[in-house]
């Protein structure tokens, strides 16, 4: 496996996309490394020559919407090293039809077949990310709310899974703990009181958004009061949350949270509330089928 970094144009590609350039290199290094176990690809080493060069193509076995191709590229890059070329046809963010041919890689045979399995599962898992996404935003479409992802992501993926939410239509939620608090139940309890735990949240860190989750209509006036910026309305129905809109009047936004389907989607998007957390984006969504052909 090649050790050259990422080349100028993919690296400038990444970060235009938000992602960290590094953090993708040293992603796609380790799951290469993890692959390949310290030894070699030996079915590849074995069927293959040397010398052999070869064209591949990524292609949507199914309808879906893209996401992770700079990230499958940085894969390649690595195992291929320098030699390898890259035919773009599909941008992330675009739905395809099956049968959509998403990009082509030529390089050494062996190194196109070692790279295949990593590259895909990232592809098809970003991209199964965006294509459930792009599911929720356009069952709510033209309501005024939007979908929002949560901090359930696979470990170590985050910033890939997020960017694919982004790549499906959807809206980040806090990126980790450190840059906006959540209020929840637990701190709650330990603070001794919803409007307690924010009050202290706001003595600590003045400058850092603050969500608070209330699970009765009666928590919202105490919390309005004290200056939430917004509001997590969890597991409440319609009419419940129809209730905290004409209750809140504008003075913050207000997220509909837990037990969410596509099937109820709409009916609480026309409620009023500004978000609907939705975790199933990134801990339920499957993988996008992909496969890659060697062509001649």
């Amino acid at each position: 496996m090649s050790t050259v970094q990422l080349s100028a144009d993919l690296t400038a590609r990444l970060a235009e996309a938000g992602l960290d350039p590094l953090a993708v290199a040293a992603l796609a290094s380790a799951a290469v490394a993890e692959d390949l176990d310290g030894g070699v690809d030996v079915t590849s080493v074995a069927t293959v020559p040397d010398h052999a060069r070869g064209y591949a193509e990524y292609t949507a076995r199914a309808a879906g919407v893209v996401a992770g191709v700079p990230v499958a590229e940085a894969v390649l890059e690595l195992v291929c090293g320098a030699d390898l070329v890259v035919t773009r046809h599909v941008p992330d963010g675009a739905a395809v039809p099956p049968g959509t041919v998403l990009f082509g890689a030529e390089a050494s045979t062996r190194a196109l077949l070692t790279a295949e399995r990593v590259s895909l599962n990232l592809l098809s898992r970003l991209s199964g990310v965006a294509t459930l996404t792009r599911a929720w935003v356009d069952t709510i479409e033209g309501t005024g709310a939007s979908v929002r992802d949560t901090r359930k992501t696979t470990p170590g993926l985050r910033a890939l899974e997020k960017y694919a939410v982004r790549c499906g239509g959807g809206v980040n939620h806090r990126m980790s703990l450190s840059d906006a608090a959540m209020v929840k139940d637990n701190h709650v309890v330990a603070a001794g009181g919803v409007a307690a735990a924010f009050k202290a949240v706001r003595a600590a860190f003045p400058d850092v958004p603050v969500e608070v989750e209330v699970d009765h209509l009666e928590q919202i006036p105490p919390v309005l009061e004290a200056g939430a910026d917004l509001i997590l309305l969890d597991n409440m129905t319609p009419r419940q949350l129809r209730e905290a809109v004409v209750l809140v009047a504008g003075r913050a936004r207000l997220e509909a949270s837990g037990g969410l389907t596509l099937e109820s989607a709409r009916e609480v998007a026309e409620t009023g509330v500004d978000y609907l957390a939705v975790g199933a984006l990134t801990h339920s969504a499957p993988i996008l089928d992909i496969g890659v052909d060697l062509r001649a």
